[in-house]
């Protein structure tokens, strides 16, 4: 047991544990490059999250190492990619302005400790739960939101006025030349990864022809060293009192970040699986996030999550084992340490080709047509989830494409019961029920009965129906006691064995009998009312 845990274990470890993707030398090269491509992308990304949240550049980019690095390593899906994030930082910099960085390296690490536990539980696995229109308007919300968020990218250096005149337009056509090496380049060598050949070449005609455009260093120097453990600096082991005071404050924020950081991760596993043919490895990457915001709180980062852009990039650029991601962390720790002036000289334009070619790749761009052939809600709902994630944020976007469409399944079912009826030779009326009984249908249900013109004995047949849940007992009670109530008796026929489990543990049933639930005898249940208050 012991081997086959350590087994396990080392596969876990393997950086190409994909038998899809063996690593090979040739894939070894190319994985080494998309994570040089990944580092670059990374970089101004991190240091524009670390503003927004109101930190010091390195601390984004010290979390874009280390998440980028422990998620490489232990993550669900080779070839993810993870770091700083604007979601998270959206969501932490109330708490940054209102106690300060030291808060938000400790609700880091609760954030990480929260996200273990959702894998330690499997609770990961409800992302199934997703519908696919929920998926099409993340996919599209995103895709905009990184679109609008290299908008900054185009304002003068130091202010908040947009480029005009003579500089727009060399830094559009930058960005254009960026954008035409990478659709054309796979068409005449495969040797460079697209994004990459982009950024050399643009980087090199700025340097060459010394264009005056803004460059990486115009951001933030990037330069630091080697990321140091250090525990928060919070009064939170003090005394009890201080403990959940502390705790008071960095809970909600932690809750919060852990959902979003999750529910974006694993929407990224769920797309890059789609793009490589694989499945599973939710609940590890759960683990793999969690893990990755404690060492990260503990080590001066301010948390993260998968990002889909820089995935898109290395899934697109070739990368499919762990060597990519691992490659990334390891190349943009390196320009931290010793490359800063070289990747500062990197023109901002170059960058903005790259993420401007992830949001044409990653916009799903067939939804169009897409919403013209499903159903109205379905199309309602991929529109919805797209504005929200734009006007808002993910975690809302998904929560409100999920409700959306359970209630218009509700609806859809709460639509089809119906009855047929007929009388025996007996005189008793039978109802044969069709259609689900639960919340949404119990209404309906209770009108398909007609008590006062109804004989004596009324058999309800639940052979092509189920009983769900405690609204659909409630009214089962209520017809009994409608019928009771006018001095004749209803009995249930055909129950299903879950149906059949549901009602002899709610009380109703006054005859038990392991043979109907197999339909090989029709025992014909009476009902006791009463039990659950309906109809009083």
């Amino acid at each position: 047991m012991i081997q086959s845990a350590l087994a396990s274990f080392a596969k876990t470890l393997s950086i190409s544990s994909s038998p899809s993707y063996p690593l090979t030398p040739a894939q070894a090269k190319t994985d080494l490059l998309s994570g040089l491509t990944v580092a670059l992308a990374l970089v101004p990304e991190a240091v524009a999250f670390a503003f927004v949240a109101g930190v010091n550049p390195l601390v984004g980019l010290y979390a874009a190492f280390l998440m980028g690095l422990v998620t490489a390593v232990f993550g669900g899906r080779p070839g993810m990619i993870s770091g700083a994030t604007g979601a998270i930082a959206v969501v932490l910099v109330s708490l940054v302005a209102d106690h300060g960085v030291e808060y938000l390296f400790a609700t880091v690490v609760l954030m990480g400790v929260l996200q273990l536990l959702a894998g330690v539980f499997r609770l990961g696995k409800f992302i199934r739960l997703v519908p696919h229109p929920v998926m099409l308007g993340f996919v599209n919300g995103l895709a905009i939101v990184i679109f609008l968020a290299q908008l900054t990218q185009f304002k003068v250096p130091g202010t908040d006025s947009y480029m005009t005149g003579l500089s727009l337009a060399i830094m559009l056509g930058l960005v254009g030349l960026t954008m035409a090496v990478i659709h054309f380049l796979p068409k005449l060598t495969t040797v460079l990864p697209a994004p990459l050949a982009g950024i050399l070449v643009t980087a090199a005609v700025v340097i060459a022809f010394g264009i005056d455009v803004p460059r990486v260093g115009d951001m933030a120097t990037i330069k630091g060293g080697l990321p140091e453990f250090h525990i928060p600096a919070v009064p939170m082991f003090e005394s009890p009192e201080q403990f959940l005071t502390v705790l008071g404050i960095i809970f909600p924020y932690a809750l919060i970040a852990a959902a979003v950081g999750l529910i974006e991760s694993l929407l990224t596993l769920n797309l890059v699986g789609e793009i490589k043919g694989e499945r599973g490895g939710v609940s590890q990457e759960c683990l793999a996030q969690g893990a990755a915001n404690v060492v990260t709180g503990f080590f001066g980062g301010m948390g993260g999550c998968a990002m889909i852009g820089q995935s898109m990039i290395n899934v697109k650029s070739g990368g499919r084992t762990r060597l990519a991601g691992i490659a990334a962390a390891l190349f943009l720790l390196l320009f931290i340490v010793a490359a800063s002036p070289l990747i500062e000289q990197i023109p901002l334009a170059a960058l903005v080709g790259v993420m401007f070619m992830v949001v044409i790749g990653t916009f799903a761009w067939n939804s169009f047509t897409v919403m013209r052939k499903v159903p109205r809600v379905d199309a309602f709902v991929i529109v919805l989830v797209t504005v929200v994630t734009v006007l808002e944020d993910l975690a809302v976007a998904v929560v409100v494409g999920v409700i959306v469409s359970a209630l218009a399944y509700a609806w859809q079912n709460a639509r089809r019961i119906h009855a047929k009826s007929y009388e025996t030779p007996e005189g008793a009326k039978v109802y044969q029920v069709q259609g689900p009984l639960f919340f949404g249908s119990a209404e309906g249900f209770l009108e398909l009965f007609d008590p006062a013109q109804d004989p004596a004995l009324v058999i309800v047949d639940f052979s092509d129906s189920r009983v769900a849940d405690q609204s659909a007992l409630n009214a089962i009670e209520s017809l009994a006691a409608k019928y009771e109530a006018a001095g004749k008796r209803i009995q249930l026929r055909h129950l299903s064995r879950d149906c059949h489990r549901l009602l002899k543990a709610a009380g109703h049933l006054m005859i038990d009998s392991d043979d109907d639930p197999d339909y090989e005898i029709a025992t014909d249940y009476q009902v006791r009312t009463g039990v659950l208050g309906a109809g009083h």
